[in-house]
């Protein structure tokens, strides 16, 4: 049996960007959309080195982050102040909707907050901005760009660091409810206003601030909000990864007096789950050290805990899995002589044929996800030099040894040079191109790990003359990490494609096997002729995600862990 079965291309969605999240706070799990897979990315910044605006104080940052919309930048949230900073580290968790299949261009701008007058949007009160894709952002999990201001004149050495954790529908949550008891008190009129920090400690010994409580006004026994935290964000994979917990005494000018701290790990933190809790003595080291009846500066409780397991496509993604992209190019006699303007495989210069517009949209979207953007370009059904014999999985480089091209606009390249050195024939199998990307997949697949998937991008003008073959072919690929696209280019008639496909069926080898997965998407391109290029790759990769989710069940491989951040921690700490 199939673990599933193939789904329409998406319905269209509302095109306003999506987020949302208030301070410090993970959003409610929000349902998966009926087709696309939707996850949400929560987004923390920091920056270094901000330009200081002000006067008599440093600037007070804050951050807004913009996304684009039919063109256009829409704000849809914002962080909050934090007074006069200059090496700020927000506790705000942005939390934007996330599709593998698009192109999502994200804006941060910094602005010098001017307190009961706002964020201006003055020149003036502009620290810099800084543009990247949402895709990027999770493929690298952290990003550090520097700041610009308008013109793209540099903000000196303003830099703005952007990590990603994933938190998809119930997956990777852990929910905390924590309470102070008989803590110190700061103040000399009135008592403590408490908060508290967490910080998970990475392996070179730097702190990320993980969350920051609300502040309780005037209690020395605050019960703080419960709040929801990423299992990766919290401990990145590992429960013995040690946590450094922080109160402070808020104060208005942001210099916040510290009550005290104490270590745990999540190991310690699950003690706390069900009807048990758990407490830590919060110490001041000084004190400890001056007073000599000094017991501690209060007691923290961990009150409840609640905990999920599920694994996600971005849980693969942020685990350093790499998505390798493979394009194979149909050069088979029907498509006409390339010198001729009626041929599909005509290089107009100004205006791209149907190889080259499939080949871009889908392309640009894999190209975020694979570190050394090397993608490799493959040619069926035509003769080639030297002996001009027929191939049917030849490098459109003519490098046997390195079928690669350097990212996108090298596959480009290599398509259009190829042409003129080629002779289209015949006919056209593309049995042997995905036997030969199977391959390489099965060698990955006995690595036991989550480390590298495999998108076979098959662009052909007619039905496949090796029917048998590839069905057989996608049968034994349906049990490795890879998905294959087809898109038909031209106007032939491509009722046969559909049955590979498996939207109508599953789909069998000659012989009765059935796949495993469903793994093939087909979509003629003359469906998407007056459409934007985005709605092509919309539609072919929405399934991808579901698709490496399903692989990697079946074998009961996990996630690996992400590499640890190394922020500096001294960012926007209160001093």
């Amino acid at each position: 049996m199939p673990l599933s079965h193939g789904a329409a291309c998406p319905s269209s969605r509302p095109a306003a960007p999506r987020a949302a999240a208030t301070m410090g706070e993970a959003p409610e799990p929000s349902s998966q959309a009926s087709l696309a897979v939707l996850s949400k990315v929560e987004l923390r910044v920091s920056c270094r080195h901000l330009l200081d605006r002000d006067t008599l104080n440093k600037s007070d940052p804050c951050v807004l982050l913009l996304m684009q919309s039919q063109g256009q930048w829409v704000e849809v949230d914002r962080s909050e102040v934090i007074k006069s900073n200059l090496n700020p580290v927000f506790a705000k968790i942005f939390t934007v909707d996330y599709y593998f299949e698009e192109v999502q261009k994200l804006r941060f701008e910094v602005y010098d907050s001017h307190g009961q007058a706002g964020v201006g949007t003055h020149d003036d009160d502009f620290l810099g901005g800084m543009e990247c894709t949402v895709g990027q952002i999770v493929a690298q999990k952290r990003v550090t760009k520097p700041l610009f201001l308008k013109y793209g004149k540099f903000a000196g050495k303003s830099t703005i660091t952007v990590i990603s954790e994933e938190i998809s529908g119930n997956n990777g949550y852990v929910e905390l409810a924590f309470r102070a008891k008989k803590l110190d008190d700061k103040d000399l009129f009135s008592k403590s206003d408490p908060f508290l920090e967490i910080y998970r400690i990475d392996d070179d010994s730097s702190e990320q601030l993980v969350y920051r409580t609300e502040v309780v006004k005037n209690n020395l026994s605050p019960i703080w909000e419960p709040f929801k935290v990423s299992l990766n964000s919290l401990c990145s994979c590992e429960e013995k990864r040690k946590l450094r917990c922080v109160v402070w005494d808020y104060d208005s000018r942001g210099k916040h007096d510290f009550i005290g701290e104490f270590f745990t790990t999540f190991e310690e933190m699950q003690k706390a789950m069900g009807e048990n809790k758990v407490q830590w003595e919060c110490m001041n080291p000084k004190y400890k050290i001056k007073k000599r009846n000094y017991k501690n500066s209060g007691v923290v409780v961990l009150l409840d805990l609640k905990i999920h397991r599920v694994y996600s496509f971005l849980d693969y993604i942020m685990g350093g899995c790499q998505i390798h992209f493979t394009v194979a190019i149909d050069f088979t006699a029907s498509n006409g002589d390339p010198r001729n303007s009626c041929s599909l495989h005509y290089i107009n210069p100004y205006q791209p044929n149907e190889y080259l517009k499939a080949l871009v949209a889908v392309g640009e979207i894999c190209q975020d996800y694979d570190s050394d953007k090397k993608f490799s370009a493959l040619g069926f059904g035509a003769r080639i030099p030297p002996k001009y014999e027929v191939s049917h999985d030849f490098a459109i480089n003519f490098n046997p040894d390195n079928d690669e091209c350097e990212g996108i606009q090298g596959v480009v390249e290599s398509y259009q040079s190829c042409l003129p050195k080629i002779q289209l024939y015949g006919p056209t199998n593309v049995a042997p191109i995905i036997t030969k990307v199977a391959r390489v997949a099965a060698d990955e697949e006995r690595t036991k790990e989550a480390s590298q998937y495999f998108i076979l991008l098959i662009l052909t003008d007619g039905v496949v003359t090796d029917m048998a073959d590839t069905r057989e072919a996608i049968v034994r690929a349906s049990y490795l990490p890879m998905s294959i696209i087809i898109v038909g280019v031209g106007n032939a008639d491509f009722t046969d494609m559909q049955i590979l496909d498996g939207d109508d069926g599953v789909l069998r080898s000659p012989r009765g096997e059935p796949v495993l997965r469903d793994i093939v998407q087909f979509v003629p391109f003359r469906d998407f002729k007056n459409a934007s290029p985005t709605a092509l790759a919309k539609c072919v990769l929405a399934e991808v995600p579901k698709q490496v989710v399903e692989y990697y069940s079946y074998k009961a491989f996990p996630p690996r862990c992400p590499q640890p951040h190394t922020p500096d921690s001294s960012l926007g700490s209160p001093q």
